[in-house]
């Protein structure tokens, strides 16, 4: 199975910052030494669920997972589900790794590099969920192009994702949000908006729990939203859209 062939590689390499920031603690750093060798995503070759979990059950996928929370709470709630998660950033992975441990959870894997490397050795329609939480907004305009919710990563996206599998987005810059709504606007001959208003943007769904970076933003006075797509049974032709 192959990557999706819409998705123009040269518009969307490394649409991440910076890798590293403070020191990790004793026990963090311990956490990276041991634990992460254990379950890092394989570098290179196809990733399946059976390759990762052996067997071939539902697979997430977490764009930039932050601090992890998330991606920990997701992986208690359905224990019989495998997920990834991609984050760049140590930090943030050594904090995911806390998580893992103290929760006992054997049905995650990471990938500390760039998200689009595991997106492209994905088998297509492998996915039934791929979440993408409060990226990076890059709100200069000339930094757009790096910004995930753009044209050939959701390409990649909806190449990935099974028919009926659901794309998660939530996002608190103002900038970002904007851009979003267009962008998806020119993806729904992929895919079905699961919330269609304002006043759904604004409440979490069963199951998605408010993260650190959500909290915070209510704290310096910006609004989460969030955003529910699920993939097309049969994609419209590009440009068409329901009547």
């Amino acid at each position: 199975m192959t990557a999706a062939k819409s998705a123009d590689p040269t518009t969307i390499n490394r649409l991440y910052g910076r890798s590293t920031g403070h020191k990790l603690r004793v026990e963090q750093a311990a956490l990276v030494e041991t634990l992460l060798p254990q379950i890092s995503v394989p570098p290179d070759g196809e990733i399946s669920a059976s390759g990762l979990f052996g067997d071939p059950r539902p697979l997430h996928l977490e764009i930039g997972f932050g601090s992890g929370e998330h991606l920990a709470y997701r992986a208690d709630l359905l224990p019989d589900h495998g997920f990834i998660g991609c984050e760049p950033f140590l930090n943030g992975v050594a904090t995911a790794l806390t998580h893992i441990r103290d929760g006992h959870l054997a049905n995650v894997r990471l990938w500390t590099g760039d998200a689009l490397d595991v997106l492209r050795r994905l088998p297509d329609a492998s996915l039934a969920f791929v979440y993408l939480l409060h990226p990076d907004p890059w709100p200069k305009n000339r930094h757009a192009k790096r910004r995930m919710m753009n044209d050939g990563p959701l390409d990649l996206i909806a190449a990935k994702l099974k028919p009926g599998g659901e794309f998660r987005m939530a996002t608190d810059h103002p900038v970002y949000l904007t851009h979003a709504l267009m962008v998806m606007q020119r993806h729904r001959h992929q895919f079905d908006w699961l919330v269609e208003g304002p006043s759904d943007w604004l409440a979490y769904p069963g199951g998605w729990i408010e993260t650190r970076y959500a909290a915070k933003a209510r704290r310096e006075g910006r609004t989460p939203h969030q955003f529910r797509y699920r993939r097309r049974q049969e994609p419209l032709s590009p440009g068409r859209v329901d009547a």
